[in-house]
């Protein structure tokens, strides 16, 4: 089949094989480019291994550090016609990558926040790799299943207090317009928390921890965005951040309940970037729009796999790390720099549905957000009749 995108509203419905496997050879090829830290993880155990930061993270431990990688994630196969999800491809074409590398990866599709694939990933670990030394934690999902009861939380993204109206681009329109959220009731701050906190972050480690195969000075970290004013009302003062503010109360929980094995677990504060999660919530494709013209101009602007590159080097395994008045692990320091966030406010008040081009840099963020599925990408024959199959190393 002939293989072009369907976008939906906010949501790309199909992905491209080819695509997506040029689109993870650059990011291996960036990474391989890059000097590293000293200290180097051997094992690494990733949650949320197949796109943006967790799959920046399985390339960055594999092809810059050498490491072991088992990722976790939940992904959509292809069939003879229909094409798998973007993460599917990803992870194929890790894979293809690391198999030929000669370096160590496996691979489990499917729900991370049940038992079952908790004691999968124990016994390929006690199988193969022994004790695992790194374990990052970057999962999106808008629904947890509790492991125990049974019960499903859901995530919302809503204000906390009142209504919020505020500007936005709406990206099926292509036009400035306005968005109203409703405030959170408190079941629905809950569910996000549930969803979205250090909950199932914690039962990893310590399920991990229980069955003795965390290495002796094991580091873990999750993944979040901070933000700043901007941002706050739908985002950081918002349902998803008090979410946020429950990774930091599981990251003590964590360094407490593995203090025997002096584990290190940190919160990380990552730049906003164009993800599938981000492009769903209210705000975000404007702000980063504005953010893109900003700081692409002052040649600071980081993607995926350059934060993360720069996180292992400087910070995760460095020896002076950068920690915010949190304590969290800080990447976002650029971003949210006075003299930033500044000029994407005047860009925010000032944008109209004629100026989007001339003061954003919309046109990057509908690249990137493209780029997510396989589209766009330089070299890639999107005329090319292929099949939309592909193989991973699935133990599931």
């Amino acid at each position: 089949m002939v293989i072009q995108p369907k976008v939906r509203g906010f949501i790309c419905t199909n992905a491209h094989p080819k695509g997506c496997e040029a689109h993870v050879n650059e990011q291996i090829a960036y990474v391989k480019s890059q000097t590293q830290a000293d200290n180097k993880p051997k094992n690494v155990l990733i949650v949320g291994a197949s796109t943006g930061y967790g799959l920046a993270s399985r390339i960055t431990s594999a092809f810059g550090n050498n490491a072991k990688t088992l990722g976790i994630f939940f992904e959509k196969p292809p069939t003879e016609r229909k094409t798998a999800s973007a993460g599917w491809y990803n992870t194929a074409a890790f894979q293809k990558a690391a198999d030929e590398a000669g370096l160590w990866s496996k691979n489990i599709n499917g729900d991370a926040f049940s038992h079952e694939i908790k004691a999968k990933a124990i016994d390929v670990i006690k199988e193969e790799l022994g004790q695992i030394d790194l374990v990052i934690y970057s999962l999106a999902s808008p629904r947890r299943t509790d492991p125990d009861t049974g019960e499903v939380y859901s995530s919302t993204l809503k204000p906390i207090g009142e209504s919020v109206t505020t500007k936005n681009l709406n990206t099926s329109k292509r036009v400035i317009d306005s968005v109203s959220v409703e405030a959170a009731n408190e079941e629905e701050i809950q569910g996000t928390i549930d969803v979205m906190g250090g909950a199932d972050w914690e039962l990893w480690i310590n399920a991990l921890n229980n069955a003795g195969v965390l290495a002796e000075g094991f580091k873990t970290t999750a993944y979040t965005y901070i933000g700043k004013k901007l941002t706050w009302p739908i985002y950081g003062h918002a349902t998803i951040g008090k979410a946020k503010e429950d990774l930091d109360r599981a990251a003590k929980a964590i360094n407490d309940s593995t203090s025997s094995i002096s584990g290190q677990a940190y919160v990380t504060s990552l730049n906003a970037v164009v993800t599938q999660a981000s492009s769903a919530i209210p705000i975000m494709p404007l702000y980063i729009s504005a953010m893109f013209k900003v700081m692409k101009a002052d040649g600071t602007y980081q993607g995926c796999i350059e934060q993360i590159q720069d996180l292992f080097k400087e910070n995760l395994f460095g020896t002076s790390p950068r920690l915010d008045e949190a304590g969290r692990l800080s990447q976002n320091y650029k971003e949210l720099a006075d003299s930033v966030q500044d000029r994407v406010q005047a860009i925010w008040d000032n944008v109209e549905t004629e100026t989007i081009d001339e003061l954003t840099d919309y046109v990057g963020y509908h690249d990137e957000f493209l780029k997510l599925f396989g589209f766009g990408v330089e070299g890639v024959d999107y005329d090319e009749d292929l099949s939309p199959l592909a193989e991973i190393n699935n133990l599931a």
